[in-house]
């Protein structure tokens, strides 16, 4: 358990600061007329931030991610 903790932190980070976000959204903005599909219940809006977190969690970068861009220019530059 503590391997997949450590594996996909940056999915799980961004997956409950966006469930946080999504909920805020819809407690302090939200949707009064009920009409509106993603902010009408507090489960649709903090669903849709969970998604929309570990999104943006799964685009951060790694530390080795600088190694892997130094290969690919080089790489480019031998052409």
């Amino acid at each position: 358990m503590l391997d997949f903790i450590l594996k996909y932190k940056r999915y799980l980070i961004g997956i409950a600061l966006g469930a946080v976000a999504g909920y805020a959204y819809w407690h302090f903005i939200g949707c009064n007329s009920g009409t509106c599909p993603l902010t009408s219940t507090w489960h649709n809006s903090t669903l849709y931030g969970a998604v929309v977190g570990a999104l943006f969690g799964g685009t951060t970068n790694k530390k080795n991610d600088k190694k892997n861009i130094e290969t690919m220019e080089e790489d480019t530059t031998a052409k």
